[in-house]
């Protein structure tokens, strides 16, 4: 019998409030090392927030996030984060934006040329980000992500505005590197596809408050043809629970 790996990180979120309005309440979240986590739920159930807390961005709120045994109270190296949007600065080249960390001149860190080499940016290592298009600048936003070697990469909507083609070929190249580093990932997506691709596990958040709801374990091995029915069969499974979300939602109302 195979064991599982190891809990790497546990969030647990007792309360995390905006005004008088309760975003989390009692969500307990664990991630295995090597282990692929996606948040699926509705609009405003507080999947980027619980992101936020995670990378410790987010600091007020009840509860605690721990890596490893060791609490995080606050941002940490060992967590690498890749937004929605690249967010590249403009001024700097490919190379200087994924070696920002290491300060001025960052992308003569012999890491930045290895990084660029995976996500298949090495000839555009000395653009400015405006030579990019949409999916050369996410790639460059991963490789900038990695270039602390985290030991979890966090995810919100990485993918989304880019065109279906793009956007597969990042999933698959987002699952290439993290087997290659070994990490971790959370992922926030609202593609239902899209988690049970990547994930391993898909977490699904209801709203008022945000609080966990189901989980589905995917348990497919990797690379996945994306035409399974068994893939086909899960996301009957995540779709029929976001039915029972908005009819849970229209009775409170």
């Amino acid at each position: 019998m195979t064991l599982a790996p190891p809990v790497l990180l546990e969030a647990r979120v007792v309360r995390k409030s905006y005004a008088q309005r309760t975003v989390l309440a009692d969500v307990a979240l664990t991630v295995r090392r090597g282990e692929i986590v996606c948040l699926v739920g509705p609009s405003g159930c507080g999947k980027s927030t619980l992101l936020r807390i995670v990378a410790g961005i987010d600091r007020d709120y009840r509860g605690a996030v721990t890596l490893d045994g060791t609490p995080l109270d606050g941002p940490s190296p060992r967590v690498g984060v890749i937004f929605q949007e690249p967010r590249l600065l403009p001024w700097l080249s490919v190379a200087d934006n994924v070696g920002f960390a290491a300060g001025r001149r960052g992308g003569r860190d012999p890491r930045v040329a290895r990084l660029l080499n995976e996500v298949q940016l090495t000839d555009a290592a000395d653009a400015l980000p405006s030579a990019l298009s949409g999916g050369m600048a996410q790639r460059a936003a991963i490789a900038r992500g990695l270039f602390g070697e985290p030991e979890v990469l966090l995810l919100d909507e990485p993918f989304s505005a880019v065109d279906a083609m793009t956007r597969m070929h990042l999933q698959g190249l987002l699952l290439d590197i993290v087997a290659r580093h070994g990490a971790s990932a959370i992922v926030v997506t609202h593609d239902l596809d899209e988690a049970l691709y990547l994930g391993d596990r898909v977490l699904m958040l209801a709203a008022d408050p945000g609080r966990l709801d189901g989980e589905l374990t995917v348990g497919l091995p990797r690379p996945r043809d994306r035409r399974d029915p068994e893939l086909a069969r899960l996301r009957a499974r995540l779709f029929d629970a976001f039915q029972r979300f908005q009819e849970n939602a229209a009775v409170s109302r």
